[in-house]
Formats: C-alpha cells, sequence, structure tokens
C-alpha cells in the first residue's frame, strides 16, 4: 500500500481543512488535493489524501471508510496510479473508430474538405 489514499462520495462543501482535521487524527498528513472541474471550477465531489507512512494512511483508511462527512458516507481506499486506471480506452476514457487519429492524420491519408 502507498501512502496516498483516495476519498470518494464527498460533500461539494467539504473543504481541505475539514479533510486535515478528520483524517489528521490517524497520522501526519503531508498534501491534501480535492479535485475541481476544469470549466466550472466546483469541486468533483473526490480527493486524494497523503499520509508521511503508510502505516498512517492504511489506519486512516480502515478507520475512515464508511464514515459521515458533511452528510455522505466517505469511501476511502488506496489510491491507485493514473496507468492503473485506464487510459483512452479504458473506463471513462475516449475511443475512436480510426486507428490514426493523430492531428493532421485526415489530411495525412490523402483526404481533403477543401
Amino acid at each position: 500500500m502507498n501512502s496516498k489514499l483516495y476519498v470518494g462520495n464527498m460533500s461539494f462543501k467539504t473543504s481541505e481543512a475539514d479533510l486535515r482535521d478528520a483524517f489528521g487524527k490517524f497520522g501526519a498528513v503531508t498534501d491534501v488535493y480535492i479535485a475541481n472541474d476544469r470549466e466550472t471550477g466546483r469541486p468533483r465531489g473526490f480527493a486524494f489524501v497523503t499520509f508521511a507512512t503508510e502505516e498512517e494512511a492504511k489506519a486512516a483508511a480502515e478507520k475512515m471508510n464508511g464514515v459521515d462527512l458533511d452528510g455522505r458516507q466517505l469511501t476511502v481506499n488506496e489510491a491507485k496510479p493514473k496507468t492503473e486506471m485506464g487510459g483512452a480506452g479504458g473506463p471513462g476514457g475516449r475511443t475512436y473508430g480510426s486507428p490514426n487519429r493523430s492531428a493532421g492524420a485526415f489530411q495525412a491519408r490523402g483526404n481533403s474538405r477543401y
């Protein structure tokens, strides 16, 4: 297990300070990242909390999973690296019919709109 935790099903009003307070009971919290929507800037309902050690992270995951924070039951588990979550073609990723979708590929294949 690594020292970074995924925290899901968060209330949109939960702040970084709220997470630091709740998770700080289990050890030294070194970083808190709340994911925000790129276009609206509003929270997306999940965050990542990083601890100083793996042991602290494991204890926090076991104790905080299912706990009510700001009216929502948190889902807490080990954060997985992006490569394991799937890239293009994986869950939530985009798939395209053509194998060559790089910039300019349409014209490079001899097709033209003009």
